[in-house]
């Protein structure tokens, strides 16, 4: 039968891939190949790969990006007009003093 991956291997080659693999063999290539189970990656289906079970936390990632950055715009702003503020008082009362001269 022959698959999208190649030829099913024969007995003495079906041992190559591990873990439960599939193995075939690609004819133009004359090469091994093998199909992993969920849980598994690698050449060889040699790899454990974790699965997630939880909810995606990028969109949580995403969301706390979000509002520390509009945290941090807001600091920045209330330092800009605190300055701005600091000046203009500051040319306020240099006024009042040059008038009163």
């Amino acid at each position: 039968m022959m698959a999208d991956h190649g030829d099913p291997c024969s007995t003495s080659d079906a041992s190559y891939c591990m873990n439960g693999g599939q193995c075939f063999k690609i004819p133009s290539m004359d090469t091994l190949t093998c199909v992993c189970n969920e849980s598994y990656r690698g050449s060889r289906c040699e790899e454990y790969q974790l699965l997630l079970s939880g909810d995606d936390g990028g969109e949580k990632g995403l969301i706390a990006a979000v509002v520390i950055i509009a945290l941090l715009i807001l600091v920045v702003l209330a330092v800009i007009i605190y300055h701005i503020l600091k000046l203009y008082k500051s040319k306020k009362e240099i006024n009042i003093v040059k008038s009163t001269v």
